[in-house]
């Protein structure tokens, strides 16, 4: 069996308590995010952007997420608000990858959310053959309005 059968075989989704330091390195990074978007593109829109969370950055999202938890929650228990403070801080870096439709004839926007599917999977990938684990979680913070306006 080839390298790449070999990993497609063996490759599973870690477990966040198990993605701990080190993350990948700056060049490493890049090596990755370059193959996370080499997957199909109906017109070649690039239907995805990538979002790094690194250092403190991570703390930064995590309190972002605790005021939309706040402002969206009735009464969150203080738990609850720790735990968004920390959802970031699982692991050494964290990539959003987030779907951007554009309005195109002959692109219809399924296939712009099929290619923003495959750059996290292809993400996940270059991840995994690079020696590190991976996770694809969509949380609640994916379709919050509050995080949505205050990450831009």
């Amino acid at each position: 069996m080839n390298e790449v059968l070999a990993l497609l075989s063996r490759r599973r989704s870690a477990k966040i308590a198990l993605l701990k330091d080190p993350g990948p390195t700056a060049a490493e990074l890049d090596t990755i995010l370059k193959i996370a978007a080499r997957v199909p593109d109906h017109k070649r829109l690039v239907p995805w952007r990538f979002v790094v969370f690194e250092g403190e950055a991570r703390a930064a999202a995590g309190e972002v997420f605790a005021a939309a938890c706040e402002a969206e929650e009735k009464e969150p228990s203080h738990v609850r608000l720790e735990t968004e403070r920390a959802r970031f801080l699982r692991a050494p870096l964290v990539v959003a990858v987030v779907s951007r439709i554009a309005k195109r004839p002959g692109a219809p926007e399924w296939e712009q959310i099929l290619s923003a599917g495959a750059a996290a999977f292809n993400l996940c990938l270059a991840a995994n053959a690079a020696g590190y684990g991976t996770s694809w979680l969509t949380e609640w913070i994916a379709y919050s309005p509050f995080v949505r306006e205050r990450l831009g």
